[in-house]
């Protein structure tokens, strides 16, 4: 069992198909809102930003492949979407809702989006240092990291996003 513990919230995991439920259920947020925020931006004409959202929804996708493909040939419990206890409202990685303003620049954006990866790798590494679990423990951790990077969401892959959109 782990504990994890923001401010006066605590989230109680006893098992790995409860640590995958969450961890599938935080990259389909996250992606969704990516791509709202994206959608929004497009519609309003501010390209630059909505190419940043769409490329950050991809990628959470990508990380919602890898969690489901984890989960595979687990029973991963079906908690509703109300059921799931955050840290805040909604779950580490979804980004803020304030993004989709249509007058947002680059630079707005680049911390909203550094926001939300942040707050994932937050969300991971308090799993990480609180259980005791080994098996969750390597799920918390990127796979191929040779220097125990945390899974799913570090700030470096995120960086790499926004460094590519962001200005030289």
């Amino acid at each position: 069992m782990f504990v994890v513990q923001f401010a006066n919230e605590k989230l109680n995991m006893q098992r790995v198909e409860e640590f995958l439920a969450y961890s599938i259920h935080l990259e389909q947020e996250a992606a969704t809102r990516f791509g709202q925020l994206a959608d929004a931006m497009e519609s309003c004409g501010n390209g630059e930003v909505g190419k940043l959202f769409r490329r950050l929804s991809d990628y959470s996708r990508l990380h919602l492949a890898d969690a489901q493909a984890r989960s595979g040939f687990r029973d991963i419990p079906a908690i509703k979407t109300g059921d799931f206890v955050w840290p805040g409202l909604e779950s580490p990685e979804t980004a803020a809702i304030w993004a989709a303003d249509p007058l947002i620049g680059r630079e707005q954006a680049l911390e909203i989006a550094l926001d939300a990866e942040t707050a994932g790798f937050e969300y991971y590494k308090n799993i990480l240092e609180a259980t005791d679990d080994p098996e969750i423990k390597a799920l918390a951790m990127w796979p191929n990291s040779k220097n125990g990077s945390l899974h799913i969401k570090p700030a470096n892959p995120c960086r790499s996003i926004i460094n590519s959109v962001a200005p030289a």
